[in-house]
């Protein structure tokens, strides 16, 4: 396994993470939490140590999950992220949002479901319209100073508003952000415009979501919707239009040429390329089967020269 740094900070983290959306719920595609316990003992095994959820996953559930399967492990040598904003409870406005009120809560709860005593990397989910950025970055300063938390990160949003964030913490003098979770992939690359850039120029590591484009370059483009997923996640087709348009159906076409020229897997083409780009430090794939697991981690040893890249 290869380790590098969250951004800025001090924090190694293995160059692939493991996203938990599917541990815990009910689709078809879900885990139960046997089924993500033999994941998640697959990645400590090969020497992944970074592991991210959300509150909003299934409710909760996915961080209870995930949180049972790493109690048998030294808690210390694992690097647990999650996020916060989504509304947990319908009945409950002060349960979504980045508030002071919505952050304290919504950690003390997610602190709870994992079963520990501080986060290593607490994520805002999306931009909050409703809250002054400075109220949101003084409750995450003070949740770091309190020892619940000990990074700061964000996922997609714009970049002007991810700029807004990050200066004015920085005016603040309070705790920086040092990561940004994006929608990047080889069929997806819009944040390659501002946001990519912007991270580079502030140290802000990049762990992508979604690095095989919700399965869209692990296999042939018509065949991704015979597989049990697509045949029930409707989401699933609405990403897929975004995928194919502008080039994705030949970029598709091109990492099936690359894989079988170099005799691998499509997913680990994608998962290469990712890999090869300097802003991005741990891509995080939500592998359903321990294969998968391996998968990603043998992709770090593939080569892609220029010309592949290009």
């Amino acid at each position: 396994m290869e380790y590098t740094t969250l951004g800025g900070s001090g924090t190694k983290v293995s160059r692939i993470g493991i996203g938990t959306n599917t541990f815990g719920g009910d689709a078809e595609w879900h885990l139960s939490a046997a089924e993500a316990q033999e994941v998640v003992d697959t990645a400590v095994e090969h020497g992944i140590n970074f592991f991210d959820t959300a509150n909003a996953y299934n409710a909760g559930e996915s961080e209870r999950v995930l949180g049972e399967a790493l109690d048998g492990y030294d808690a210390d040598r694992q690097v647990v992220a999650t996020k916060v904003y989504f509304q947990m409870d319908d009945d409950d406005p002060n349960s979504g949002g980045l508030s002071r009120k919505a952050i304290e809560q919504e950690l003390a709860n997610s602190l709870d479901r994992l079963g520990m005593e501080t986060i290593d990397l607490y994520q805002v989910h999306r931009w909050d319209d409703e809250t002054p950025i400075e109220e949101t970055i003084r409750a995450l300063t003070d949740a770091v100073e309190r020892g619940q938390v000990r990074h700061l990160g964000a996922s997609s949003m714009w970049a002007h508003q991810f700029a807004d964030a990050v200066h004015a913490a920085d005016r603040g003098g309070h705790e920086p952000f040092v990561t940004m979770q994006n929608h990047y992939n080889l069929a997806y690359r819009e944040e390659e415009r501002e946001m990519v850039p912007f991270c580079e120029q502030n140290d802000i590591g990049l762990i992508p979501w979604s690095p095989l484009a919700r399965g869209f370059l692990t296999r042939p483009h018509d065949e991704l919707e015979a597989t049990v997923r697509g045949e029930t996640d409707q989401y699933l087709h609405e990403r897929l239009q975004t995928y194919a348009d502008n080039g994705g159906r030949e970029i598709n076409e091109r990492v099936a040429e690359l894989a079988a020229e170099k005799g691998v897997k499509m997913a680990q083409i994608a998962l290469s390329w990712l890999l090869h780009q300097d802003a991005v430090d741990a891509p995080i794939i939500g592998a359903r089967k321990p294969e998968y697991v391996v998968d990603a981690v043998e992709a770090l040893d593939i080569d892609l020269s220029a010309s592949d890249l290009e």
